[in-house]
């Protein structure tokens, strides 16, 4: 029953990045591998086939627990599916406000004061905009504002996609550094395994030259290579922008701003901040007039209605299926540890690592390259669960940069990833030939850079 749990999982997978070849959207096999999993491991935990275990370590055997080990079960798959609630929500939150911005036709303002017309330049302004940004809003939202702005400056999708892959290894690579630019940072930040000036201090330069260098490499190749094809019914943007354009523009894009704020003065999770800024935006653009001769009528145009039916839903019914998957081999007991602790499937694996490779330093380094397989958030949780260190050690500080820019390896690998995929339908294969090896490059450099800055 495990095996089959593991297979299933292995499976989907493959399903997921041979999606252009399948010809089936994504969504399919990753609703069908958290649906499936969850299945198995309900049946397998009733026949007393297998255990589950919960995040205080907690075992639940049926057998032998009863119905205190079924109200355990219950309680784990609430945990998982409120915990990914929280992303969905947050996301669902971030993409209507940008969609309203989009409406109200706020990004042409941005557009206007960006004059690039080199592909070259264009990249290095969209990397620094996206890691600058990414620090302060979190890498999954500014990578949704970033290539919303994309698509009014460059037109032709071939080109688009090339862009949207540097701006997902320049957003990881900014929120690395920041204790609410990555979800990762902020539990080591909230667990007091970092703190905020430290992990700043650290992590700034790796992450700068994790983003540089693919940026520079990316410079050369014949994808940024000549000027982007402007539209030329698009050159007037002072004849595009409304009323309420910069109004909104700026609003929406400071509700967002405000969301770590909110988080830091309540202490509550990142999505309350979020729905308060959905709210204010959304309160706003019922009263506000967009034209001169604004009627009832033409009300609809510019309604949140409208912004909430252009949200890419299948992104994020993916986004669910993907991090239950996950959440279901995080909570499926694989083995015993050498202490004799009954572990989930990731911690055995993470502690498989650690015994099989004596240096810490390479095990953590292969951490980074799984979060680009398997999602960054279990991997982060199950590290602090295997390592006793006082906060600031040199060992928070490589996670936390091998878990936050080691996802940009893939698509699927990291939110922003996700997110890029699901708005401008990324292929993973086109991802994995083509932006793969740049992010490989930006990730091993910087990491050999944070060794040595530890090292001192």
């Amino acid at each position: 029953m495990i095996a089959l749990i593991i297979f299933i999982f292995i499976f989907g997978y493959i399903g997921i990045t041979l999606e252009h070849p399948l010809k089936m959207d994504k969504t399919v096999p990753a609703l069908l591998m958290a649906a499936g999993m969850w299945a198995l491991l309900a049946v397998g935990f009733h026949q007393g086939w297998l255990n589950v275990i919960d995040g205080h370590d907690t075992v639940f055997n049926f057998l032998k627990g009863g119905e205190h080990a079924q109200e355990g079960f219950h309680n784990l798959l609430l945990h998982h599916l409120g915990k990914t609630a929280e992303i969905l929500v947050f996301l669902i939150g971030a993409m209507t406000i940008v969609e309203i911005i989009d409406l109200h036709k706020g990004f042409d303002i941005i557009k206007g004061w960006i004059k690039a017309k080199s592909k070259k330049k264009l990249l290095w302004i969209m990397a620094i905009l996206a890691f600058v940004l990414s620090a302060i809003i979190d890498n999954l939202t500014a990578t949704i504002v970033l290539i919303t702005l994309l698509r009014k400056l460059v037109t032709k999708r071939e080109d688009r996609l090339w862009f949207a892959g540097l701006i997902v290894i320049a957003a990881n690579a900014g929120g690395a550094w920041s204790p609410i630019g990555d979800v990762t940072t902020t539990m080591l930040w909230i667990g007091k395994r970092v703190s905020a000036a430290h992990l700043v201090e650290r992590l700034i330069l790796p992450s700068i030259v994790s983003v540089v260098i693919p940026t520079f490499i990316a410079g050369f190749l014949p994808a940024f290579k000549g000027e982007i094809d402007i539209d030329v019914k698009d050159n007037d943007e002072k004849g595009h922008r409304l009323l309420s354009s910069k109004k909104m523009l700026f609003l929406g894009l400071g509700m967002i701003v405000f969301v770590p704020i909110f988080k830091t003065i309540t202490h509550l999770p990142p999505y309350i901040g979020m729905m308060l800024g959905l709210g204010v935006v959304w309160l706003v653009s019922e009263y506000i007039h967009p034209e001169e001769d604004f009627t009832e009528e033409r009300k609809h145009l510019y309604s949140p209605h409208k912004a909430l039916s252009r949200i890419e839903m299948s992104s994020i019914l993916f986004f669910l299926g993907i991090l239950m998957a996950v959440a279901a081999l995080e909570t499926l007991v694989y083995g015993v540890t050498a202490a004799g602790e009954q572990v989930g499937t990731l911690r055995y694996l993470a502690e498989i690592l650690n015994n099989t490779i004596p240096n810490q330093d390479v095990v953590i380094l292969l951490l980074g390259i799984l979060s680009a397989i398997i999602d960054n958030v279990p991997l982060v949780a199950a590290s602090m669960g295997m390592y006793e260190a006082p906060i600031d050690s040199s060992i928070w500080h490589l996670i936390a940069y091998a878990a936050g820019t080691g996802g940009s390896m893939l698509i699927i690998g990291s939110a922003a990833g996700v997110a890029a995929m699901g708005m401008e339908k990324i292929d993973f294969i086109w991802y994995f030939k083509k932006i793969t090896w740049l992010a490989a490059i930006g990730f091993v450099v910087g990491y050999i850079l944070l060794l040595f800055m530890e090292s001192l």
